[in-house]
């Protein structure tokens, strides 16, 4: 009866032709498990098909999506971080700036850029979380200034795309300026009457919720994305009470007016187009 038990033992197949399927074919939906190609993920922008989930994406996925046949003159690209304090916890500061410079291929936590969006021109900052969580330094309020700058000079449009940790601890005040140098330079746009932007993603939260993400003319974000000062576990131990369904979403932000609506990213562009035409009529 050899046809159900094995007749010959020790069969071996060879490592090298072991058949394994590759790392990075497939995405699973975080929150609703939904399985799905890598591949049709990007082509759908990142968002699950089944719940919306918006998963996060990089400053060039988001000026790939904005811009004009992703044609932008990227603005300060060489910036890069100094070590003022001299920093060290478990690794020198400079040598964690290293060592994420060339895992991610970024200069620092924020890209800037000029470009059209349907004809109009705009200019965005946008940062990339996988740069120290997205943190704020000297760099991320250095380029957004002199983004600001840009737009001031040539009366453009500017679009802040936020995506956030916060402020950057190895900076310490250095980093906690950066609160007051764009909130300022802000003014200088809302005095020369030129449109801001402020869309917020997952997640948005400390300094950069206390400044700039919140200071738009428009205050948008997407769904679902993480929006406080505080974390969630955080605020929950200094009240010491039970948080409501949904705290700190994009949803409960804007039902209780801190923001003015919910975009999801197959819309995006269209409705900041629109809101730019808005502003310019």
């Amino acid at each position: 009866m050899g046809w159900f038990k094995r007749i010959k033992q020790g069969i071996v197949t060879p490592t090298t032709e072991k058949k394994e399927t590759p790392e990075g074919l497939w995405y699973k939906c975080p929150k609703c498990n939904h399985v799905v190609s890598t591949e049709d993920h990007s082509a759908n922008l990142n968002v699950c098909p089944e719940c919306n989930y918006h998963d996060r994406m990089n400053s060039k996925e988001y000026f790939e999506l904005l811009f004009d046949d992703n044609k932008y003159k990227e603005l300060d690209a060489e910036l890069t971080s100094g070590d003022p304090l001299t920093f060290e916890d478990t690794k020198k500061y400079t040598d964690r700036i290293v060592a994420t410079q060339k895992k991610t291929g970024l200069k620092d936590a924020l890209r800037s850029g000029v470009g059209k969006i349907d004809g109009q021109d705009l200019v965005i900052a946008c940062m990339d979380f996988a740069f120290i969580g997205g943190s704020m330094g000297s760099v991320v309020g250095e380029k957004i200034a002199r983004a600001i700058d840009h737009s001031i000079k040539h009366k453009i449009p500017f679009l802040m795309i936020s995506k956030s940790g916060g402020a950057r601890m190895m900076e310490a005040a250095f980093s906690l300026m950066q609160m007051a140098k764009t909130s300022a330079k802000l003014g200088l746009l809302a005095k020369e009457k030129v449109p801001y932007i402020s869309l917020l993603t997952d997640p948005t939260t400390g300094g950069v919720t206390a400044s700039y993400a919140m200071l738009g003319d428009l205050n948008i974000a997407e769904p679902g994305a993480l929006i406080g000062f505080a974390g969630p576990r955080v605020v929950k131990e200094t009240i010491g009470r039970d948080l409501p369904e949904g705290f700190q979403t994009s949803e409960f932000v804007l039902e209780h007016g801190f923001l003015d609506y919910i975009v999801s990213r197959s819309e995006l562009k269209q409705k900041i187009s629109q809101s730019i035409k808005m502003f310019n009529n």
